[in-house]
């Protein structure tokens, strides 16, 4: 089959502080062959969706010991997405088959591990839902609220970052759980999702807030039984003074601290001890395994309305770059995607 041109987005150098900008990223044109070598494993996808995601700043930097590879410079970046098989050596997938998981920020990707993909059988949803609340997202929000933080019924639930690809969920899973919720933003307009959308029970805007414990003891006033920890920083210093007893903070990520030289201390750790609370942090792949029982539980809630899911969509690969820059800016509403194709 004869190759054809496959645009990549290309990580210029790494971005070790501050806040990444469109130019360290470059649209370049490569040739890519749309077929597998014979007897040959891999997989060549189209790309069609491509997620956002704040552990890709990570990624951006030369760090030793994270918990992911970084970036190459000069090379496409990788994340996950959705695409359909264009070409497949592998026994589990064929040609038309639709599947998610990692891949590269390109038109056409080569999958040298397919057997990391997961294959979407169900396409009565929207598509872009498989970078979101049916992909990584949405079982980061499962794992991490139900495994992590072990919710009882009735208990009051702090979410930061709320309205962002996993704290919109964790909200919405706690309001089923018959939880109290409360939800900080950055705008007025996520402070109003956060409410009239999502169901939270309380919300407010951390940016306008002088004292954020003030905030916290006025939406939350007998405490925090569960933090689902998104920011880190002066956010978790302050949550630790609210904790109830026995409370339980599920650390899924810390996006204030991503874009700093030397990251921010944390004072009131002595909290976890008077309060005998739980602080754990975790990473979705280790809950890979669950991603069966978690569909079960979500689809469901999907179809039958229970369950609502936010997108940003930003359309075209050459947006790509700008879309992922806006999750460190807070531009993005909701869960930030990027069309790269149709069917």
């Amino acid at each position: 089959m004869a190759e054809v041109s496959n645009r990549q987005v290309i990580l210029r150098d790494y971005v070790m502080n501050g806040l990444p900008k469109e130019s360290d990223f470059e649209l370049r044109s490569s040739k890519i062959r749309l077929s597998v070598a014979q007897g040959s494993k891999t997989v060549v996808v189209k790309n069609l969706y491509l997620s956002c995601d704040p552990y890709m700043r990570i990624r951006m930097r030369n760090s030793i010991g994270s918990y992911f590879a970084p970036f190459t410079p000069g090379s496409p970046i990788t994340g996950r997405g959705v695409a359909k098989v264009i070409d497949s050596g592998h026994p589990n997938y064929k040609k038309g088959d639709l599947v998610w998981g990692m891949t590269g920020w390109e038109d056409y990707s080569l999958i040298t591990e397919p057997e990391t993909l997961f294959k979407i059988e169900d396409t009565d949803v929207p598509l872009s839902y498989y970078t979101g609340i049916l992909g990584m997202p949405g079982l980061t929000a499962y794992a991490g609220f139900y495994e992590v933080g072990s919710p009882k019924e009735g208990e009051y639930v702090f979410i930061s970052a709320a309205s962002g690809a996993v704290g919109q969920l964790v909200g919405q899973f706690a309001k089923l759980k018959n939880c109290y919720v409360v939800g900080s933003a950055g705008s007025k307009e996520k402070v109003d999702l956060l409410k009239d959308k999502f169901g939270f029970d309380e919300a407010f805007n951390y940016k306008e807030e002088h004292d954020l414990d003030k905030a916290l003891k006025r939406c939350l006033p007998d405490g925090i039984d569960i933090y689902f920890e998104n920011v880190g920083g002066k956010m978790l210093d302050v949550v630790l003074l609210n904790m109830r007893l026995h409370g339980r903070i599920p650390v899924c990520g810390m996006i204030s601290q991503y874009n700093l030289e030397e990251t921010e201390g944390v004072h009131n750790l002595f909290c976890l001890i008077t309060k005998r609370v739980r602080m754990e942090g975790f990473l979705v792949r280790d809950y890979f395994a669950m991603y069966p029982k978690y569909q079960d539980m979500v689809l469901p809630l999907i179809r039958e309305g229970k369950i609502t899911y936010v997108e940003d969509i930003a359309e075209g690969l050459e947006n790509a770059p700008a879309a992922l820059i806006g999750l460190f800016s807070g531009r993005n509403i909701g869960k930030q995607v990027v069309l790269v194709a149709r069917e």
